[in-house]
């Protein structure tokens, strides 16, 4: 049976004490430690808020730049996207009039996104085994994170602090942090991946497994290394304040290994089942629904099944299985319960914790198809009175997903 709980209420202090009282042994981090990311709030009016202060101008030259932080131009988007509450046509056109290799780089990056998505929705669980090229597995345990990004070097102590504080770091020090963990640390990528999706707000199966994958060469066959000279190209000046500047652990770029090809898996070249791993193209079911079942993809007031059921009371469930193995940081909870706070304020909300599946038995939701194997598995075992088509930027395609490059040429 899922468990009904008091709706959030608003500001971050509130989803803070919310979340402690009411997933707190869901946490990775003990009740009394769970802090709000203090740079990232979550809701639909935070959401609308940081897209308005967006100016794509200067994208293209400074999107790399970490630091001084004044000199990044990323867009920081990428929390409300992975749940959302932008989608990714609403941030393409916000873009529209803005210079136009601006405008082009900052695009690449959103069809990346959804490059990322469309190669999970259809492989599923099978996105985290190689790809193109073989990578080596390691089978003990990688160490505790501070003993593999040591907390003496400037550039990768930024980085780590700002995973964990924030729950977001730019592209460029994600790239940092995943090649030494894994491409000069030769530890497993699968656990800096788990520690990324733990505690990263974007923090998804699909983005952030394939940067993952990217970087140590699983696609490409062309590990990223990272070295000092990423350090004073993108962040001028910060070796300066490192403890080890004048012993610098990462002073030559790491030795290149090469990787053997790895046997093609099939659905990486054509997928028979394209409109299923799309989902529908226009609503289906019959009859009619007694609520608005909202998931984690798909959390925001443009959400498909939201707008088309304006007078239905809405219910969002903590997937508490899910989240008893993931144990999540804190802070991705806080955004949640922030993003549901700010909901309630306009729609009648209801927040359950416990299964699903079990949650919207006989409820006959109306609910967004979402591109994750979770929610198609969920699909199989409910009737859902109607569903609502994901809001694609590039609709699913049966060509290959072998590379961005191979896909992008198939979607345009």
């Amino acid at each position: 049976m899922a468990e009904p709980l008091p709706t959030p209420g608003p500001g971050p202090e509130a989803a803070r004490a919310w979340v402690a009282d009411h997933l707190g042994h869901l946490t990775a981090e003990p009740a009394g430690r769970i802090r709000p990311s203090p740079r990232f709030r979550g809701g639909q009016q935070a959401a609308d808020t940081a897209l308005a202060a967006f100016d794509v101008t200067g994208y293209a030259r400074r999107r790399n730049e970490v630091w001084p932080v004044g000199r990044r131009g990323a867009s920081a988007l990428s929390p409300w996207v992975r749940h959302g509450l932008l989608p990714l046509r609403t941030v393409w056109e916000h873009v529209a009039q803005g210079p136009p290799e601006d405008v082009r780089r900052f695009r690449d990056e959103l069809l990346w996104q959804e490059f990322a998505r469309h190669a999970y929705a259809r492989l599923g669980t099978r996105n985290g085994r190689s790809l193109r090229y073989a990578v080596p597995e390691r089978t003990v345990p990688a160490p505790p994170p501070d003993a593999v990004w040591d907390p003496r070097m400037a550039c990768l102590d930024l980085a780590s602090q700002e995973l964990l504080e924030d729950g977001w770091v730019t592209n460029q020090t994600r790239l940092w942090l995943a090649s030494h963990w894994s491409v000069r640390g030769e530890w497993g990528w699968r656990d800096g991946e788990d520690h990324f999706f733990r505690h990263l707000l974007d923090g998804s199966r699909a983005a952030n497994r394939l940067g993952w994958q990217w970087t140590v060469g699983a696609g490409t066959g062309r590990p990223y290394g990272f070295s000092r000279w990423n350090v004073r190209t993108r962040a001028p000046g910060l070796c300066a304040s490192c403890a080890l500047a004048s012993a610098c652990p990462v002073e030559d770029r790491p030795p290149e290994r090469p990787l053997a090809a790895a046997p093609p898996a099939p659905l990486l070249r054509t997928d028979p089942a394209s409109s299923e791993t799309a989902g529908p193209d226009r609503p289906t079911g019959a009859g009619r629904p007694g609520v608005v079942w909202l998931t984690a993809e798909s959390l925001g007031d443009a959400d498909p099944a939201l707008t088309a059921h304006p007078r239905l009371p809405v219910t969002f469930v903590f997937d508490e299985p899910l989240l008893t193995r993931l144990r999540l940081s804190g802070k991705r909870l806080v955004f949640l319960a922030e993003t549901l706070a700010d909901l309630a304020s306009r729609r009648e909300l209801q927040v359950l914790l416990g299964s699903p599946v079990e949650a919207m038995t006989d409820r006959r939701p109306a609910v967004t198809f979402a591109p994750v194997p979770g929610f198609r598995r969920s699909l199989e075992r409910l009737d859902v009175a109607a569903l609502h088509p994901w809001p694609w930027l590039v609709r699913p395609h049966g060509g290959p997903v072998t590379s961005f490059s191979a896909w992008r040429r198939r979607s345009s």
